[in-house]
């Protein structure tokens, strides 16, 4: 949000010494973050009114005019232009020498420089409106015209910047740290927390009553949980024309575009106190207003021409015949302000916070209204937007006339009341503040505070009780705040450090971290817990096990992940564009259907599991599905825990699981105490096609963190290295296909010292159903060098276990 300076004036009397660095530091330290300073008349520098008091052809151009102008200095300057619309007498726009402007509004500022055009010196530049930041002020009718000022009130010399009324500072909020506070999302709403810190008068606002005998305009309200107040006022005598210039330079340092009288008005009012208004035509309004919720299916244009297809949680504005807008977030297209309007009606509500968060997401359509609606208004503040309202109606149309008015308020907003412990407060504020200190500081937000023995009563101003004050940790926080953070005293930290109890399972988790991380390459990813219903399709996965969402993000991110592997299929969607191998992992709770830790006697919580997963993606599948398995097979060893195995688990096993992601063949299970708690494969072309996953191959596992067992202690054993030399031997054999490497390695590995696969193979030379491997052997003894007849025997002993318990040959 933009803030100007001067705005904030018309409301509160700022201290005459205050820097703009200070009241920036101020409003951090106390109420909002500001994140710049802007010096609103910078970019207007040595950009001045000039009048032309002569102009002649160019000698050598057509197209071009050699101009006199008067800038208001001892002698008229020679401007060399093109403009089709130059007289003498007309008010322009000059770029002095040294000044900077945007060459026919596109690219970056150039700055201007004596120059000759076709011969004939130039000493400056008369501009149109968009090479000087003024399109929106005044839009040409063609790109050759320049800029008329001779209807304003200036004269030569004077500077745009004083003219457009720009010399202000304009402070950048950051949207976030005032997130729960929709008071503050209007010029009035800061100037009551300046108020506040400086100690000066805020300046009430003036004051527009309504005629009580005004007739009364229709207005239902169907839903009062989602609209808790409505009013409209019809105004008629009124023209759709350019807002006065001191209007629209208010709405442009603030940020907002003008676009025409009765829009800024409603603009001004948003920005001034934080309501947000809107202006139906009146001819298009019949028989007065309903709020209500849509039908199923309702259709519904925008101004922005964009069709909307409504579902009935949705809250519209409507007359006896047809929706006319979407509650809190846009207007539609049927009653919008035209050129031909004469009279209007004057939305000034309330609505629901939820409802409206959850339409502008639904269709993707934020606004300035429902960005601050989002926030939770009170019912109060439609009295000011309407009392501002018929102030500026008044004020630009001294011929206006208020015809009627309804106000239909099913809910008003109720002062929050907090009681405190003095006890409370003292204790985390560390110090003892007084009653005065309190109420002082309090009093100016608006706060009534009574004590009471050993607490203090705390009634929340109205504009503070929609949910941003409701516990004593928000009236402490008032205090400290008010108080500033920086007049506590810097005390040391005390208390009694106990010894750290050991927690087995966080620090697996660390080591299986920092396992991969720094020493497999990969990088950690943090997923959203929703995860979009494309990934879970591509997963092959049933979205009805998902624990779902009453208020998602978004239509498609309604349902929280039940595994990791759909966030983690985007995530590698994502990094394809940019990366053409990559390694990630992510650890993290899944949610499941069932209920556990309650909360309250009310609510309980899903079942939640820790799991990890992660992928290698790649040009060439083979080596990067081996190169996955080897990190899990090293994961035992370097983490410190219970070793798992890798395996297919068949079908006849109870604990079957081929992932829905997996390919058919290119998979294997992850086994712990005959469990199956995990997998890992290469993705399956369903999955990669649905994904949107091309051109790589990609490696993936996923296991339940929560079923690996760490050991109890780390008490390593010394094995010294070999005393005699081992016998290396090359075993090929022809076995079944479907003898894996993991039942070979449980065979034989505990009677030799290593023992590492080689490589496998399939092909006319095998017989069918069998493939060729070969494995390498290492072996040796402590007593002394083996004999050839010793090493033969150990063979044969190898050889005899793989034919008994495989059926494996030795091949020639």
């Amino acid at each position: 949000m933009f803030l100007s300076v001067n705005w904030l004036k018309e409301y509160v009397e700022l201290p005459k010494d205050l820097t703009m660095e200070k009241l920036a530091y101020d409003l951090t330290m106390r109420t909002v973050e500001v994140e710049q300073i802007i010096d609103f008349s910078a970019k207007f520098h040595d950009i001045c009114v000039g009048e032309i008091t002569e102009v002649k052809d160019h000698p050598d151009a057509d197209k071009l005019r050699v101009c006199q102008v008067n800038i208001g200095e001892d002698e008229d300057i020679q401007i060399v232009c093109g403009g089709s619309n130059l007289a003498v007498g007309m008010k322009v726009i000059v770029s002095k020498i040294g000044s900077e402007v945007v060459w026919h509004g596109e690219g970056e500022p150039v700055k201007i420089k004596k120059t000759k055009m076709r011969g004939v010196e130039s000493y400056g530049m008369i501009c149109a409106s968009e090479e000087v930041f003024l399109k929106d002020f005044f839009p040409m009718p063609d790109e050759d015209s320049i800029v008329d000022l001779s209807n304003i009130d200036c004269k030569a010399g004077d500077s745009i910047a004083q003219v457009m009324g720009f010399n202000d500072y304009v402070l950048e909020i950051d949207n976030k740290s005032m997130t729960n506070r929709p008071d503050l999302w209007g010029h009035y709403g800061i100037a009551r927390e300046l108020s506040a810190i400086y100690k000066t008068e805020l300046k009430p606002l003036s004051a527009s009553k309504i005629d009580p005998k005004l007739p009364k305009f229709p207005i239902e309200i169907k839903d009062s949980d989602a609209c808790m107040r409505y009013a409209g006022l019809v105004i008629e005598n009124v023209k759709n024309e350019a807002a006065p210039l001191w209007m629209q330079s208010a709405l442009f340092r603030a940020g907002q575009r003008p676009i025409n009288k009765l829009v800024d008005i409603t603009n001004y009012i948003m920005l001034a106190v934080g309501q947000p208004t809107h202006a139906f035509d009146r001819t298009h309004v019949k028989d007065g207003i309903i709020v209500r919720r849509a039908k199923e299916n309702e259709k519904l244009l925008l101004l922005d021409d964009k069709e909307l297809e409504l579902s009935s949680s949705d809250l519209v504005i409507a007359d006896h015949e047809s929706s006319l807008a979407l509650a809190g977030v846009k207007g539609g297209k049927k009653d919008s302000i035209l050129e031909t309007t004469t009279s209007v009606v004057l939305e000034v509500a309330t609505f629901d916070a939820q409802t409206i968060r959850k339409t502008s997401k639904a269709y993707d359509t934020r606004t300035e209204a429902s960005n601050r609606y989002e926030k939770a208004i009170d019912t109060a503040r439609v009295d000011q937007g309407l009392s501002l309202g018929i102030k500026l109606f008044e004020q630009l149309y001294p011929e206006c006339k208020l015809v009627a008015f309804g106000d239909n308020c099913p809910k008003p907003t109720v002062p929050a009341v907090i009681d405190v412990d003095k006890n409370y407060l003292n204790t985390r504020l560390g110090r003892k503040l007084t009653y005065q200190d309190i109420l002082h500081s309090m009093q100016g937000l608006g706060f009534t505070i009574t004590e009471q023995g050993d607490s203090y009563h705390c009634i929340a101003p109205i504009w503070r009780s929609t949910g941003d004050v409701s516990l004593p940790a928000d009236i402490l926080e008032e205090v400290a705040r008010l108080y500033g953070y920086e007049n506590f005293e810097k005390m040391p930290l005390t208390g009694v450090i106990s010894k750290a109890v050991k927690q087995p399972k966080v620090m697996l988790e660390r080591r299986i971290r920092e396992f991969l991380a720094f020493r497999c390459g990969f990088t950690e990813v943090f997923t959203y817990p929703w995860i979009n219903d494309q990934f879970i399709k591509a997963s092959g996965l049933d979205a009805k096990k998902a624990v779902r969402l009453a208020t998602p993000p978004s239509p498609e991110l309604a349902n929280l992940r039940f595994s990791l592997v759909p966030g983690l299929l985007e995530a590698v969607q994502k990094n394809r564009r940019y990366f053409d191998s990559f390694k990630i992992f992510e650890t993290a709770q899944v949610y499941e259907k069932g209920e556990m830790h309650p909360s309250c006697q009310e609510e309980t919580l899903p079942l939640q599991r820790q799991f990890i997963a992660g992928c290698i993606v790649g040009k060439d599948a083979e080596q990067i599905f081996f190169d996955l398995k080897g990190v899990l097979e090293s994961m035992s060893r370097y983490c410190h825990m219970q070793e798992f195995s890798l395996e297919q688990v068949t079908s006849t096993e109870p604990n079957s699981a081929k992932p829905s992601w997996a390919d058919n063949k290119v998979y294997l299970n992850i086994v712990q105490n005959n469990e199956v708690i995990g997998s890992m494969a290469l993705l399956s072309a369903v999955t990669m096609k649905e994904a949107d996953i091309k051109h790589c191959a990609v490696a993936m596992f996923e296991l339940n963190r929560d079923k690996l067992i760490p050991f109890a202690s780390r008490d390593n054993t010394f094995k010294h290295l070999p005393l005699f030399p081992l016998v290396e031997q090359d075993l090929s054999l022809l076995v079944n296909e479907d003898v894996s490497w993991q039942t070979i390695k449980k065979l034989i590995g505990k009677k030799v010292n290593e023992l590492e696969f080689i490589e496998e193979y399939r092909g006319k030379q095998v017989p069918k159903g069998k493939k060729s491997i070969v494995l390498r052997v290492r072996f040796g003894s402590d007593e002394g060098t083996l004999t050839s007849k010793q090493i033969s025997k150990k063979m044969d002993t190898i050889i005899k276990i793989l034919s008994k318990m495989t059926g494996a040959e030795l091949r020639d």
